[in-house]
């Protein structure tokens, strides 16, 4: 990434096919499912519409672990009034993944991948947005609107201690079997840290969970819950709750627990704390954020921000409350901004 202005100046661009930047009326940063569904109710109210992620498409999706199974059922995870049939009570990583790209080419939509967002200018009505992408090659759109649904999963909480930094620290958690025969420590004990564990224990590794609370997360998937609560009962996976973790060094982690400071012999450590939005790129646009979780300032039922022409939608718009929108209910504030988006294009 360039870091200074005349680095960035001297960068190839990439030009559309008439010369200058790509023109839309509409330019939703973001392709998980909340971007896609406020793509298609922008296209289907006469919008020329162009999607730009930093990542692949429904990238948050895609960096699940393998095999990994959704809380909610398939109709609750539809856009675009495309049904989404499986097999399965609950739909799979991979089921959903094949959804959201069929979801992509049924309705045509123009969804530039592997593009980040590094500079947007200009007012309501005529915004330019710089990316850069594959081979540091700089983009330019030129947009009358945009929406920002940038989801949070890329930024983890980081707990703020010594040696977090470690190579073997990491904050999130893809399979189990590079951690065979490993100390490994999980810090939280809410879904993602109950699944990892599980799926730990259940090939090989010695797991520990370290978790602030008083014990197990209440929100821990039906059929998870029993598992894990078993397995901490029996001694299987050790628990120590009411801890929390002092020092992570290259053998070992210091936890404080109700009993005193405690020294565990560990090889990896999985930190799954949650994440957050990119509050720092939503001050860059001139959004405001308010009160203690961030909550993007906006008109409640346009979804347009306090800056003129630009609109959040998703999980951002709870700030740092994170578990207060998913796919479940993200999915419609699509048709939020669209509806404002026919008023104010004169679609």
């Amino acid at each position: 990434m360039p870091k200074t202005q005349e680095e960035f100046a001297t960068l190839p661009r990439v030009k559309a096919k008439r010369g200058g930047p790509t023109k839309a009326d509409v330019v939703v940063i973001g392709a998980g499912p909340t971007g896609l569904a406020c793509a298609i109710e922008a296209q289907n109210v006469g919008a020329k519409v162009v999607v730009i992620d930093k990542g692949c498409l429904v990238n948050s999706l895609f960096h699940y672990p393998p095999g990994m199974v959704f809380f909610t059922t398939p109709e609750l995870l539809e856009i675009g009034d495309i049904p989404f049939t499986t097999a399965n009570q609950k739909p799979t990583r991979e089921e959903a993944l094949q959804y959201y790209r069929h979801v992509a080419q049924h309705y045509k939509l123009t969804v530039n991948t592997y593009e980040r967002v590094v500079a947007v200018d200009g007012d309501d009505g005529s915004f330019r947005v710089t990316t850069i992408g594959a081979g540091e090659m700089v983009h330019e759109y030129k947009a009358r609107k945009l929406v920002v649904a940038i989801g949070y999963y890329d930024l983890p909480n980081v707990i703020g201690v010594p040696g977090e930094t470690l190579p073997k620290v990491f904050h999130y958690y893809k399979e189990p079997h590079p951690f065979y025969d490993t100390d490994v420590v999980v810090i939280g004990a809410k879904n993602s840290a109950a699944e990892a564990a599980l799926d730990l224990w259940r090939h090989g590794a010695r797991v520990t969970l370290v978790h602030r609370g008083e014990g197990l997360g209440k929100s821990i998937k039906y059929w998870v819950f029993p598992d894990i609560e078993n397995r901490v009962k029996n001694g299987e996976i050790k628990a120590y709750f009411r801890s929390t973790v002092q020092e992570i060094s290259a053998d070992s982690v210091t936890i404080s627990t109700p009993g005193g400071t405690m020294e565990l012999k560990n090889d990896f450590v999985f930190a799954l704390t949650g994440y957050h939005p990119d509050f720092e790129f939503l001050k860059g646009l001139g959004i405001e954020l308010l009160g203690e979780h961030n909550r993007p300032a906006c008109d409640p039922e346009s979804l347009e921000s306090n800056v003129p022409g630009i609109y959040v939608a998703g999980v951002i718009l709870a700030g740092s409350r994170t578990n207060e929108i998913f796919i479940e209910n993200g999915r419609f504030h699509g048709k939020n901004v669209a509806g404002d988006l026919k008023k104010k294009l004169d679609l």
